[in-house]
C-alpha cells in the first residue's frame, strides 16, 4: 500500500492570497482606482473588505477625485474636511458623487428628501435615510430686502447669501432662518462687482463701486473694499452667528474699468483692468498691498479688440493676464518684482487722481490654440437671416507644416458673425486639497445679431484652462528662443490674433517702454498635450434666444443725469455647469414679457484625463469611449408653479448644493433644489 501524501502536499503548498487577505496598504492601493460604485460593491463581498471599504482614507481617495474633477463637496456653512467626521465624510462624498452622474446623465430632478434642514445628526445619515418630504420641500422662498431691487445675488455657503441692491445696500441673509444676519448702508448708490468667499477664514471679501465723473474716456470711479467676517465658530445649534462689516481699503481709478480681481487676501493683493482709450489697449491696476497708500497703473500695450475676453490670476509670484479670443487664448505674465519698480503713492485727498506711469510689457507671453470639435457644427452653418457663412481660410500659423502637427478644424462660430455677449469666468472657489491642481474655466454665451429683425440667437461656448497654459517642455523652449532670436533680430513676432498684440510689443522698444527680458511662447501649430485637454471646447450648439433684463445705466454725459437701458442675460455659471432663462419658441416670441420661458440648464463633460470612472449620458464609462465630439446635453429644468419666470431678475447657481437660486421683482428669492 502506497503510503499517504495528502497531508505533506497540503503542508508544501503556500497559503493562497485572497482580496481579502491583502495589506491594507495594498488594498488602499487598489481602491484608488475604483470609483463610488466598485466601492459599494465592495462592501457587498465580505464583511473584511465592507469594513475595509468604509474607511476614511478610501472616501478621502473619492473626495480627490472629485476636486480633481473640479465637483465640489457639499459642505454646510464654513464647514472644512477636517471638520468632517468619517461618517460625514462619506456622506458628502456620496451625495457629490450621486448629484455629478445624475446631472451629466439625465435631466436634474427635484430632491426627495428636506434640503433645508441641517443639524449635525442629519449630516452623518446618507440621503436614503432621511425621511419623505412633502413635494413643496423641494424648494424653498425666502424674502429679499424689503422694499428694496435685488441688483446682485449670489450664495457664499450653503448657509448664507449675499445681496446686493440697486440702492447700494449689501445685505447678509440667512437662508435657513429667512433673516437678515448684517447690513451694509452707505446711504448713496453703490455696485457690487466682486466677491471672493474664504473658507479657511470664514470670511468673504468683495468690491463696491461708484462713478466720480462721468466721461467715456477719463471717467474717474470709486471703490471701497469689505470684508464680511463671520464668528470664528457657531456658539450653539439654537444661535446665529452675527456677522460683521469692515472696510479695508478705498482707492480710485481713472479711465473705463473692465473688471476688478481679489486676486489673494493674504497678502492684500488686488488687480483691475482699465481700458486705455488712446491706445486702445489694457491698463493693469494693482495694488501690492491695500494697506499701503501705495499703487500700480501701467500700460500693458495690450491691444482691446472686441472679441477678447480677460480674466486675472495669482501664479507663483506673479500677476497673469488671461486673454481669450474666438481662436486662441492668450497669457501675459507680470512678476510681481517687476510691478513694484511702478509702485507710486496715493492719497486719501477728494482731488487725487492717478495717472498711468509706463508702458510695459509682460515678462513672458504664452499663445494656444483653441480645440473645435472635429466636424463643423450644423447649426451654426447659416446665419440668423438664412445666408450661409463660409468658414474663413485658416490662418498662416495653423497652415504651418510640422510632422507633429495635428489637424486644425475650423471654429464653427467665428467671429464675426458670433460675438461674446457675455463671458464667465469661474475659479475653483470651494474648500480643496493641496494635491488637487487649480484649474479655470471659461462658458461664453456667444451671440449672432440680425440687423433686420433685431433679432438674437445665442449658443454656449465652454472650456477648461490652467496657469501656466501649458508646459514648458523642449519644443516650447525652442519657440521661445527662437522668438527672442527674432526679437532681437528687429523682426516682430505676432502670434495668434487681435490681443496678440502684447506679443507684438514684447519686441518693439522705444525710450518709455520696458521690454527688459520679455519673451514669447507659442504653440499655434503644435498644440501641448497637457493644454491639449484643456483647450477643448465643447458646445451648446442649438440655437436659442436666452431672456434678458434691462438694467438701467447712468450714460457716459457730462451732466451724468442721463440713463440708458443695457441688457443682461439671465444666465448663470459655476465650475462646467450654466443654467440660464430662455424663451421656449424663438420663432413664435412676440417680444412681449409674457411670451413663454423655461428654465434651461447644461452639465459640461468633466476635465479630460479625469473621467475614468465616470459614466456619460449614454450610461458607458468615458475611459471605453473612442475620442469624439461631445457637447453637453441641454435640459429643462422642473420650477415650483409660484415661481413667475416672466418675473424674474437675477439667476445663480451652486453646484455643491445642487441648487438654482432666483430672485423675483415681488421681493421674494427661490432656493430650488435639484438632485
Amino acid at each position: 500500500m502506497l503510503p499517504s501524501t495528502s497531508n505533506d502536499t497540503t503542508d508544501a503548498q503556500p497559503e493562497r492570497m485572497s482580496l481579502n487577505t491583502l495589506p491594507y496598504d495594498l488594498l488602499l492601493n487598489v481602491a484608488q482606482h475604483l470609483d463610488l460604485r466598485d466601492i459599494h460593491a465592495f462592501q457587498l463581498t465580505c464583511r473584511s473588505l465592507h469594513d475595509f471599504a468604509n474607511t476614511r482614507p478610501v472616501f478621502r481617495n473619492l473626495a480627490v477625485a472629485l476636486l480633481r474633477r473640479c465637483r465640489a463637496l457639499p459642505l454646510t456653512g464654513f464647514q472644512r474636511f477636517s471638520d468632517l467626521s468619517t461618517e460625514q465624510l462619506v456622506a458628502v462624498v456620496t451625495k457629490a458623487t450621486r448629484l455629478e452622474t445624475a446631472w451629466l446623465t439625465r435631466s436634474p430632478r427635484s430632491v426627495r428628501h428636506r434640503p433645508f434642514i441641517h443639524d449635525a445628526n442629519e449630516m452623518g445619515c446618507g440621503d436614503d435615510m432621511k425621511p419623505d418630504a412633502p413635494a413643496s420641500s423641494w424648494y424653498k422662498v425666502i424674502s429679499a430686502p424689503p422694499n428694496e431691487e435685488v441688483d446682485w445675488l449670489s450664495p457664499i455657503t450653503s448657509s448664507y447669501s449675499l445681496c446686493a441692491t440697486k440702492s447700494g445696500k449689501v445685505v447678509c441673509w440667512d437662508v435657513h432662518n429667512d433673516m437678515c444676519l448684517a447690513e451694509w448702508d452707505p446711504k448713496e448708490r453703490w455696485e457690487l462687482w466682486k466677491c471672493r468667499v474664504e473658507f479657511e477664514i470664514r470670511t468673504v471679501f468683495f468690491t463696491m463701486a461708484k462713478v466720480l465723473h462721468r466721461s467715456y474716456e477719463d471717467r474717474l470711479m470709486e471703490f471701497v473694499l469689505m470684508r464680511l467676517q463671520f464668528p470664528d465658530a457657531d456658539a450653539g445649534p439654537d444661535t446665529t452667528p452675527t456677522p460683521t462689516f469692515t472696510t479695508l481699503a478705498r482707492f480710485k481709478t481713472i479711465g473705463v474699468v473692465m473688471n476688478v480681481f481679489l486676486l489673494d487676501p493674504s497678502p492684500r493683493l488686488l488687480s483691475a483692468f482699465v481700458w486705455v482709450s488712446a491706445s486702445n489697449t489694457i491698463g493693469l491696476y494693482a495694488l501690492l498691498d491695500w494697506d499701503k497708500q501705495e499703487y500700480v497703473f501701467i500700460d500693458t500695450g495690450i491691444e482691446c479688440t472686441m472679441s477678447s475676453n480677460w480674466s486675472c490670476i495669482l501664479y507663483n509670484e506673479q500677476i497673469v493676464i488671461h486673454s481669450e479670443e474666438s481662436d486662441y487664448a492668450h497669457q501675459y505674465f507680470y512678476p510681481m518684482s517687476l510691478l513694484r519698480q511702478h509702485n507710486k503713492p496715493s492719497s486719501p485727498d477728494s482731488s487725487f487722481v492717478p495717472a498711468l506711469s509706463a508702458r510695459v510689457s509682460p515678462a513672458l507671453t504664452m499663445t494656444a490654440p483653441f480645440i473645435f470639435p472635429p466636424r463643423t457644427l450644423a447649426s451654426s452653418s447659416s446665419s440668423s437671416d438664412g445666408e450661409t457663412n463660409e468658414q474663413p481660410p485658416p490662418s498662416a500659423e495653423m497652415m504651418e507644416t510640422d510632422p507633429r502637427t495635428p489637424p486644425q478644424n475650423p471654429n464653427p462660430f467665428p467671429f464675426p458673425p458670433w460675438y461674446p455677449e457675455s463671458a464667465h469666468f469661474v475659479r475653483q472657489w470651494w474648500p480643496t486639497m493641496p494635491t488637487v491642481p487649480r484649474l479655470s474655466c471659461t462658458v461664453v454665451l456667444l451671440a449672432d445679431h440680425n440687423m433686420e429683425s433685431h433679432r438674437t440667437r445665442y449658443v454656449l461656448a465652454q472650456h477648461y484652462f490652467k496657469v501656466p497654459l501649458f508646459d514648458m517642455n523642449e519644443d516650447t523652449k525652442g519657440d521661445a528662443r527662437s522668438e527672442q532670436d527674432k526679437t532681437s533680430s528687429g523682426s516682430s513676432s505676432h502670434s495668434g490674433s487681435g490681443s496678440g498684440s502684447g506679443s507684438a510689443s514684447a519686441s518693439s522698444s522705444t525710450s518709455e517702454h520696458s521690454v527688459a527680458d520679455s519673451t514669447t511662447i507659442s504653440v499655434a501649430s503644435r498644440a501641448d498635450e497637457g493644454a491639449d485637454s484643456m483647450m477643448k471646447i465643447w458646445y451648446v450648439s442649438q440655437p436659442f434666444e436666452v431672456v434678458c433684463v434691462l438694467d438701467g445705466v447712468d450714460d457716459d454725459g457730462e451732466d451724468g443725469g442721463a440713463q440708458t437701458e443695457r441688457p443682461r442675460p439671465l444666465m448663470a455659471v459655476d465650475f462646467g455647469h450654466a443654467v440660464w432663462v430662455e424663451y421656449v419658441d424663438m420663432e413664435m416670441k412676440d417680444g412681449d414679457e409674457t411670451d413663454p420661458k423655461r428654465l434651461r440648464f447644461v452639465s459640461f463633460p468633466p476635465v479630460a484625463g479625469e473621467r475614468d470612472g465616470l459614466y456619460d449620458a449614454e450610461g458607458s464609462r468615458w475611459a471605453k469611449q473612442p475620442e469624439r465630439d461631445v457637447e453637453g446635453v441641454v435640459r429643462t429644468l422642473d420650477i415650483p408653479n409660484d415661481l413667475d419666470l416672466d418675473t424674474v431678475e437675477t439667476i445663480n447657481i451652486d453646484q455643491s448644493q445642487g441648487a438654482v437660486i432666483i430672485s423675483v421683482k415681488e421681493g421674494k428669492i427661490f432656493i430650488l433644489c435639484y438632485e
